[in-house]
């Protein structure tokens, strides 16, 4: 299983209908210039909950309603701190030990790990998630399944069989169905109306010139699981067509956009396309007809558009290098695991 450490962030899944809630802590170690040696941040479904970094060393709430954990457990933030502080030891160690692994002594390096779970709060079914990359490349993750560890490149193969000789794989998954499940269930509750909300998307019709796909472009949605497709008389498009990915917003909303080859469009058939959004879970389309006088044509225009696009893609690349995952609450291990 593949770690991308943005789309983990983002990540809402929802299965016939049921939410199926999901809990992640990100941290990543890095050498990057005039960023924190270490982050620590926790996301519920789409929406940041925790922060912890090197340089304020302190371990706080994102979201007011988090506050009230501490109603039943009043160590929570304290905890969590020194955990954090932990984890930041382990992130040094761990950069050492992969680059001597990939014998890589030059350049800036940056070691990611992220843990979690999922609940479906209808079947009551969990799926657990304990992975490592350096650099951004899979170096070794847990199956949740076979209680195995997987190691894509040879240099983590030892790593593979020492965790599995000191039970770590099991280790991690009584963490994963019993602490993990268990504050992510607290979290929802706690959270309430604020995981219920949606936010419907301002639609746009962009274009470079006459000649160049047209991009349906959606930004200010949530949650993040939706759609954004063509269609030609009702029927969804599935050639000519190049979707994008969602990306977050500050505000956390999300964005995306779906571009359509016009050369594939006849003139006169103009009106017979449609640019169709719909958030998951919603039975309701919202629809845009392509319309050559509210597309964006203008060259300056669409410089600021691609200056915009290129400021989100910075914000989640710098969000994808100091991210880093602390390991909520975790009472049933047995110490800081290390790659060696």
């Amino acid at each position: 299983m593949g770690l991308n450490i943005v789309q983990c962030a983002i990540q809402l899944l929802v299965m016939d209908g049921a939410a199926v809630h999901t809990l992640r802590y990100f941290h990543t170690s890095s050498q990057v210039p005039n960023f924190p040696e270490f982050v620590s941040v926790g996301y519920l479904d789409d929406l940041q909950i925790t922060h912890f970094d090197s340089v304020t060393r302190k371990y706080v709430p994102k979201q007011e309603w988090m506050k009230k954990i501490t109603e039943e457990d009043p160590q929570f933030w304290e905890r969590n701190r020194q955990l954090a502080l932990g984890n930041e030891q382990v992130g040094k160690s761990q950069i050492k030990t992969v680059k001597r692994r990939l014998n890589v002594t030059e350049g800036v390096h940056f070691v990611q790990f992220m843990t979690g779970c999922d609940w479906d709060d209808e079947t009551g079914d969990i799926t657990g998630y304990y992975q490592h990359a350096f650099d951004g490349e899979d170096f070794i993750s847990l199956d949740f399944d076979t209680e195995t560890f997987v190691a894509p490149k040879d240099e983590a193969f030892i790593t593979k069989l020492k965790w599995e000789r000191m039970g770590e794989a099991a280790r991690q998954k009584n963490y994963i169905t019993g602490d993990c499940v268990k504050y992510l269930k607290k979290h929802v509750r706690n959270g309430g109306s604020a995981l219920k909300r949606t936010e419907l998307p301002l639609v746009s019709m962009l274009q470079k010139s006459s000649s160049a796909p047209v991009t349906c472009h959606a930004t200010g949605f949530y949650p993040s699981r939706a759609r954004l497709f063509w269609t030609k008389d009702g029927e969804e498009l599935l050639e000519d067509v190049d979707p994008g990915e969602i990306l977050p917003n500050e505000d956390e909303t999300f964005q995306t956009s779906v571009s359509l080859d016009p050369s594939s469009v006849p003139s006169k058939d103009w009106d017979r396309y449609h640019c169709v959004f719909q958030l998951s879970g919603d039975k309701n389309k919202y629809v845009t007809r392509l319309d050559r006088s509210k597309i964006r044509i203008n060259e300056k225009n669409n410089t600021a558009l691609i200056i915009t696009v290129l400021m989100v893609l910075l914000t989640v690349s710098s969000f994808a290098v100091i991210v880093l995952v602390v390991f909520i609450s975790r009472r049933r291990s047995k110490g800081n695991t290390f790659l060696a």
